[in-house]
């Protein structure tokens, strides 16, 4: 089953500790229906040296999160919206919901 989020994508967080907060999609994995969005789900990572000399660090980054829990917005309309698809000359195209724009 195909997901209709994409990279480049822009969502909206429906429900957990970012509600709310909009971001553009960095990756999908789509074998675990989960996106990576830019500064949501950030977690903290302990990242040891490698090699004499390195620093070992903690670091913040985005973790993976449920697709199901993030809505595409609507770059025409601005809402959260669900997937419509649209078929016109034989091209299958992603479509607003509410508006119709063109995702």
């Amino acid at each position: 089953m195909s997901m209709n989020i994409k990279k480049g994508d822009t969502v909206v967080v429906l429900s957990g500790k970012d509600k709310g907060k909009q971001g553009k999609v960095m990756g999908t994995v789509p074998a675990d229906r989960k996106v990576v969005v830019e500064n949501i789900n950030m977690v903290t990572c302990h990242v040891k040296a490698r090699r004499q000399g390195e620093e070992s660090a903690i670091i913040k980054r985005e973790a993976a999160i449920a697709s199901c829990k993030v809505q595409v917005v609507c770059p025409k309309c601005g809402k959260g919206t669900r997937v419509a698809h649209k078929i016109e000359n034989g091209k299958k195209t992603r479509v607003c919901k509410h508006c119709g724009a063109e995702l």
